[in-house]
């Protein structure tokens, strides 16, 4: 006869499941790190090795492919002209740039996360304003700029175009995590003789929270990227002015420099933004925290 082996129990079952709980892509690769004898990577260092092997490419192509025409000056090229314009000048455009988009992101989402909760208390009103909302989405930058230029004076044209980079992604983010909340805490404040208001107050805006910051998080970059479009239409100063003029002054490495400028602005906003979300809100999922 054969002998059929008994289920295991007690420590054994729990090593057992607890082996089988810490699978995934991240422990697999912990075992096989230390299968091999040596220490697993952190995370941060696969960005770290991509950014480094961008930047020998670009070095590289730069110093040979890209030599005669000069239009993708290496890398060392372009942090040498950087140093050579200083701090003078990149601090007044970049100050100029940042609180155009600033304000645009303040006005942009304010009006976004009020159309959502307006959505929410009053549900007939989101066919009319959505179909104006993705309007809004749609239409080109570049092609209403001119217009927002001969209407308004000084930098609300640059604001109000970094203000609709902004605002339909914030309104469906608000709007997602307003219609996120629990029915259970919804049914309570029902119970206790609570209206729309009410459930928009106190239950509604927190369960919120995480979506909404997602969404703010795409919007600040979207503000930067809206107010320099709009300094391409004109102005005195800013980061889009100064890269026009080193373009048509021919100045190849400069140019380059502003635009890494403002890409570093722009993933700076980014990651203030998700700093912020982050700390107002602990309770939210995060990636990589199952199995740790």
């Amino acid at each position: 006869m054969s002998a059929v082996a008994a289920p295991a129990s007690g420590p054994a079952a729990g090593a057992a499941s607890g082996a089988g709980a810490g699978s995934g892509p991240a422990s697999d690769g912990r075992a096989v790190a230390a299968v091999a004898g040596r220490r697993p990577l952190p995370d941060w260092a696969g960005g770290a090795i991509g950014i480094v092997s961008l930047l020998a490419v670009w070095q590289l192509l730069g110093m040979t492919v890209f030599s005669d025409n000069g239009a993708v000056p290496p890398p060392t090229g372009i942090v040498a002209q950087m140093l050579d314009d200083g701090w003078s000048f990149y601090w007044p455009n970049i100050r100029t740039t940042f609180r155009e988009a600033a304000q645009g992101w303040l006005w942009g989402n304010l009006l976004a996360v009020a159309v959502a909760a307006l959505f929410v208390v009053l549900p007939i009103t989101e066919r009319p304003l959505m179909r104006l909302a993705i309007a809004s989405y749609c239409l080109p930058i570049v092609a209403i700029g001119p217009i927002l230029q001969i209407v308004f004076a000084g930098d609300a044209p640059k604001v109000v175009l970094a203000a609709l980079s902004v605002f339909f992604t914030t309104l469906i983010g608000a709007l997602v995590g307003l219609r996120s909340a629990d029915r259970l805490n919804l049914d309570l404040i029902h119970a206790y003789g609570g209206g729309g208001w009410a459930k928009l107050t106190k239950v509604r805006v927190w369960a919120s929270l995480p979506s909404l910051f997602a969404g703010l998080r795409i919007a600040a970059p979207a503000a930067i990227l809206g107010a320099i479009i709009g300094e391409y239409l004109g102005g005195e100063s800013g980061l889009g002015i100064a890269m026009i003029n080193s373009q048509q002054a021919l100045q190849v490495e400069r140019t380059w420099g502003i635009a890494l400028v403002a890409t570093a602005v722009a993933a700076l906003a980014y990651g203030a933004t998700a700093l912020v979300g982050r700390l107002l809100t602990p309770w939210a999922p995060r990636a990589g925290r199952s199995g740790r």
